[in-house]
């Protein structure tokens, strides 16, 4: 009997261990949800300190400082939704702006080199500067 309980505490306190690791996990990826960099199917997103204003200027300058040339803007909902459009090479870039709230928005970087292929690297690498960059 005195080994069925001993073995039974294990089993509870292991099992215990367990969740509470996965809550920490839990609990972290959330805490960073608002900041990190996430690889997409086509480039890579992230919730942006902010506005939408703020994160489109930044976004210029960055395509900019990348020499992309910039080929189309466009602005829905008042302003809310964004994109700008630009080349590079073979690269065609997209950067699309969402307000999420007054201080954040949803970026998303794709650079795309044919109908099948993205190049996810490159759109990490210019939304890690747009994220970066200070507002000015």
């Amino acid at each position: 009997m005195s080994i069925w309980r001993t073995r039974a505490r294990w089993a509870l306190l292991l099992g215990l261990g367990g969740a509470l690791t996965g809550c920490v996990a839990a609990a972290a990826a959330a805490a960073g949800a608002g900041t990190g960099v996430y690889l997409t199917t086509r480039g890579a997103e992230s919730v942006v300190n902010g506005s939408v204003d703020d994160v489109a200027a930044r976004a210029r300058a960055v395509l900019k400082a990348e020499a992309v040339t910039i080929d189309a803007t466009s602005m829905e909902g008042g302003g809310d939704k964004r994109e700008v459009k630009g080349t590079k090479g073979d690269l065609d870039i997209t950067v699309s702006m969402e307000r999420q709230s007054p201080t954040t928005t949803k970026t998303e970087v794709t650079a795309r080199k044919n109908l099948a292929e993205w190049d996810k690297a490159y759109a990490q690498r210019i939304l890690d500067r747009i994220v970066k960059r200070s507002a000015s």
